[in-house]
């Protein structure tokens, strides 16, 4: 039978009109969905970022509206053969790893932190949570059998409910076992059965050499189980704690993409051992821009089994503070352009410091722009250890002393050199 031209033009036409209206219709239905989630999308980019001048110190992104779901095992998908070898190194890093990262989710009472943002209504997603709860999710990892994970102190910072999930979906509650605000770090723990989970295994941080390999593991922007790698950029340094007025010594410094989310994953080295937690970046923008912070995993082994066992840590305190010198500084208190030292700004009232006669200035000069006090000690030197600026202090203070101890600082006054003998006692909380 043959079909008229006219008559199959005209079913065409129709099969036309049709499927347009459809799409339209898909479309006005859809619409709602896919504009929350770019508007959830550019709320989490532009989620506020806490000030740590001239640093960034990021909160726990905002929690994405859709529930972690389950990935598949490591090992389910086979890697290439003709992978290169960075590419296996990353395979066998993610693959011992991620068993060992859990996503965490907390709710936080009227903590300032940025909501998750939601449409109420849609299919499989949540309502908004009550009232003055806020969502947010960041990264964290197994650190024994006895359910202990560490994360960072921001991330369950004011939390009144902290879930955990693991990769294969497991979600349980967990609660905060210990909280050390100065370091940034926390450590949670689950009751879950012994297979899931898996330790880590701790490395080294001491023995980092700027261009080494380095991977980062958690959930930026709640995208669950993300891997990124890039090179230690550089080590020693010290950075605000942005949890604290108290400085961490000895941070890593990546250029491994970290965003909002990753604070409280893993930093790897290429045998899958953690070299750090991450825990803040540079960021104008509030994602990575190719620098980011590790708080070293030597810091995580003198701080987190203190916290296991007391709940918080004890640290040495002096009770100054200071400038460290420089060639501006050197020549407004005459002093030679190549001294290295702490200008002592200022010693805290019956702090430890004070009582063993330490000194600070009286008179104000400008520098840089900058209103120096002058006239104070110059910390040349902490037991007979040389001195060239104030990370010094804050790193030996650390690797060294604890409450009670004594410690010799040697110092100018008045262009004479002196020896102060100072009991230090423990760090004030906050």
């Amino acid at each position: 039978m043959k079909v008229k031209p006219f008559l199959l033009g005209s079913f065409i036409t129709l099969a036309l009109v049709f499927m347009l209206v459809v799409g339209c219709v898909g479309g006005i239905v859809a619409a709602p969905y896919v504009q929350q989630q770019i508007g959830t999308l550019r709320h989490i980019a532009s989620a506020p970022v806490s000030s740590v001048s001239p640093r960034s110190n990021f909160a726990p992104t905002p929690a994405p509206a859709a529930k972690v779901s389950p990935l598949p095992s490591p090992t389910a998908v086979p890697l290439p053969a003709d992978a290169s070898p960075d590419e296996r190194v990353a395979f066998d890093v993610y693959r011992k790893t991620s068993p060992s990262v859990v996503y965490i989710q907390v709710e936080q009472s009227g903590t300032g932190r940025t909501p998750r943002s939601q449409t109420p209504g849609i299919p499989g997603l949540p309502n908004q949570p009550p009232s003055g709860i806020q969502v947010a999710s960041g990264s964290g990892f197994v650190l024994d059998k006895e359910g202990h994970i560490v994360t960072n102190y921001h991330v369950v910072d004011g939390a009144t409910n902290v879930e955990v999930t693991f990769i294969g979906g497991t979600t349980v509650h967990a609660k905060v076992v210990g909280t050390d605000p100065s370091s940034d770090l926390a450590v949670i723990q689950v009751d879950v059965k012994s297979s899931l989970l898996q330790p880590v295994e701790l490395g080294d941080s001491s023995a980092l050499v700027v261009g080494q390999q380095v991977y980062a593991l958690g959930n930026p922007f709640g995208l669950d189980w993300t891997l990124t790698s890039g090179i230690v950029s550089a080590v020693g340094r010290t950075i605000q704690s942005g949890t604290s007025s108290y400085s961490i010594p000895q941070v890593i410094q990546t250029d491994a993409a970290i965003n909002p989310g990753n604070s409280g994953g893993p930093l790897l080295d290429r045998n899958g051992r953690v070299i750090g937690v991450n825990a803040q970046i540079v960021s104008q923008s509030n994602s990575s821009s190719g620098i980011g912070f590790a708080i070293p995993v030597s810091i995580v082994k003198r701080v987190v089994p203190a916290l296991i066992k007391d709940g918080h840590y004890t640290y040495a305190w002096l009770g100054i503070s200071g400038a460290s010198l420089t060639l501006d500084l050197n020549e407004a208190l005459n002093l030679a352009a190549d001294q290295r030292g702490v200008l002592v700004q200022g010693v805290t009232q019956g702090g430890p410091a004070e009582k063993a006669g330490v000194q600070t200035g009286q008179s104000q000069a400008t520098v840089n722009g900058r209103q120096i006090t002058t006239g104070g000690d110059v910390i040349i030197a902490t037991d007979g250890q040389p001195v060239t600026g104030m990370d010094d202090v804050i790193d030996y203070l650390f690797k060294n002393k604890r409450p009670g101890d004594t410690m010799t600082l040697t110092v100018l006054r008045d262009g004479q050199q002196k020896d102060i003998q100072v009991t230090l006692g423990e760090r004030p909380k906050q």
